[in-house]
Formats: structure tokens, sequence, C-alpha cells
């Protein structure tokens, strides 16, 4: 494969490193340094990517030898990771969330506009074939005038996934539970399929997790469209006996478009039928989990073009933006403006 013009970094070594170091080998892209605070890490990940390891973050923006920067930490380190690399001259590509407050997102977009650099917030789903199939529908107007729809996301966390950790199940570092960690990725589905939330009026609670300060349950209503007239309601929990398939559904005058876990269905009214699934193939030779499919390797290969190309990255920090903007009303209580 054509070896890319740029060099990476990636700080943050823990679930979701793996994901972005097959990525960048798919597509040819070095990586020229490691970073992870944890002893042994960075060391490791040196020995299997040949790049330089680090330990403080800040010494390796100084030290250089790459273009761009991978952030994979935990949420509350986004922001001030992302700022310090945009300021030091560096593109990002950061993982969800873009942080864990709608000002740390702002000042985020501020440093990338101040820069001059590249910054894309990882939201991998938008490039899964059913979500492309759905995408079309709605921009061709296929479904007719959208009346509403529904999403969900039933999952299983168990204590251990937060005792374990140092950072996840707190206000303070997580940002929140289930809607800013596992279901945002479904309600930035949403997003990217109806546009910008118009107002939201929707509840949280922490119904089985009495070691975490955060939520494990959302419920509510998103409404889109000009005049809020599109409603959406939503459903969302870490305390199902096993990870179910997300769901999520928009119904048309003309049709409706379905989408369970990645796989997706168009039904028209005229009898039409559509419909796109996961590339399983690629999820055997990439080893990575349903949920994320292998739609990491599509976004990382995309942003790279644009960088090479000098467009905007198709998954703009605006319209991460977005989605962080939704999350915070629903955290901030009934019927809030967006």
């Amino acid at each position: 494969m054509r070896q890319n013009p740029f060099r990476a970094a990636i700080v943050g070594l823990g679930g979701i490193y793996p994901m972005h170091v097959k990525s960048l080998v798919e597509i040819g892209v070095p990586v020229a340094a490691v970073c992870d605070d944890k002893p042994g890490r960075a060391e490791k990940a040196a020995q299997d990517t040949g790049g330089r390891p680090f330990s403080d973050y800040r010494e390796m923006l100084a030290t250089g030898g790459f273009e761009v920067l991978h952030i994979c930490l935990p949420h509350h380190l986004h922001a001030p990771v992302t700022i310090a690399a945009l300021e030091a001259g560096y593109h990002v590509l950061c993982e969800k969330p873009m942080a864990t407050t709608v000002p740390d997102a702002q000042h985020m977009l501020d440093a990338a506009r101040k820069s001059g650099k590249t910054l894309s917030v990882v939201f991998q789903n938008r490039y899964n074939p059913g979500t492309q199939l759905i995408k079309e529908a709605m921009q061709s107007g296929a479904l007719g005038a959208i009346g509403g729809g529904w999403l969900r996301l039933t999952w299983h966390r168990g204590a251990s996934y937060y005792t374990q950790s140092d950072w996840r199940g707190k206000w303070a570092t997580g940002g929140g539970g289930v809607l800013i960690n596992q279901s945002i990725h479904t309600l930035d589905l949403m997003n990217h399929f109806l546009g910008a939330p118009h107002h939201v009026d929707a509840s949280i609670a922490n119904r089985a997790h009495p070691e975490i300060e955060v939520e494990d349950m959302a419920e509510g209503i998103i409404f889109y469209g000009e005049k809020g007239e599109i409603p959406v309601s939503f459903f969302v929990n870490t305390y199902h006996p096993y990870d179910a398939p997300i769901g999520l559904e928009i119904i048309g005058t003309k049709g409706r478009a379905a989408l369970t876990g990645e796989d997706a269905i168009i039904s028209l009214a005229d009898g039409t039928r559509r419909a796109a699934g996961a590339d399983t193939e690629a999820q055997k030779k990439f080893g990575m989990k349903e949920y994320w499919g292998v739609s990491h390797i599509k976004q990382i290969a995309a942003f790279y073009t644009t960088l090479r190309t000098g467009q905007p990255p198709e998954v703009t920090a605006a319209s991460a933006m977005t989605t962080q903007k939704l999350v915070a009303g629903i955290y901030a209580g009934k019927k809030i403006s967006l």
C-alpha cells in the first residue's frame, strides 16, 4: 500500500487504542509516538508499533516527529489535550465524546479555528453501510415528510466495568454515564439524519448502579425540525441483561427507515424495500467488536484524505458540538431549548 505522507501519534493506550492502530496500519500511516501515563503501556505499544514511548503528552508534543495526534483518553482529558495539541500545531482526531461540557467543546472549536489545524471527532457509525443507506433516503426525500421517530439502547454494564476504572462513573472525569458514554453514538446518528435538535424534554436516573455517581438510564423526547415539530422518543440504559442491538426508526409519509444494530431497512409505501448490513468479513479480518464494526478504518482513512486534500473532514467538530449540546440538554432537565 502507498505510504501516507503523514505520521501519527496516539495518546491513551486503553481499550479503543487498538482500533486506531489497526486503522493506521491499514492505510499506511506510521505511528511515530505513543503515550500513556500508566506504567508499561507506552513501552509495550512502542514495541508493537515502532513509535517512541512517552508518559507525558506535553513532552511528546514538544518532541514532535508527527503531524497528527489521535486522542484515546478518558473523557475529561479530551479538551485540554486537544487544545494543547492544536496550539502546538498538530491536527487532532479525538475519540467521542468531544468533551464533557459544552464550554470545553467550544474551547476546542476556538483552538482549531485559531490554529488553522483540522479537528475531528470519532463518530465512526456514520460510516456504517446501514447508516449511509438511511442518510441517502433522508437526503433524497424518499420517506416523504418526517413525522417522528424513536431510538433505544439497552446494554449491560456491571459494577466491575466502573470499579475497575479510575474515571468511569464519575461526573468530573466521565462527564456522565449511559448518555455520554454508550448512547452518544445513537444520539449522534439521529442528529446525522434529522439535523440539529430544536429542544428536548427528558429525565435521567441511576436505578441499578449504586457504585457510580452518574446516570444509568435516560428517557424523553427530542424535538427536531425548524419549529420542533418532529418528536423522537428515546430510552437508554446500562442495566439490561445483555447488550441488545441498538434500535432506531424514522417514520415519514412515504415510508420508514429502521436500524437494528448495523442492519438498516428502508420500507416504502409503494412496496419498495432496501437493506444494508454489517461488513462481517471485514469485522472478522480486523477482529473488531460487533458494536464498533470496522468503520473506525473508514473514518480514519477519510480523515487523512481530507488532510491531504485540504478539505474539511466529513465529521466536522461543529457537528460533534451539535451532539454535545444534545447530551448537555438532556442532562440539564426538562424542556431545554437547543
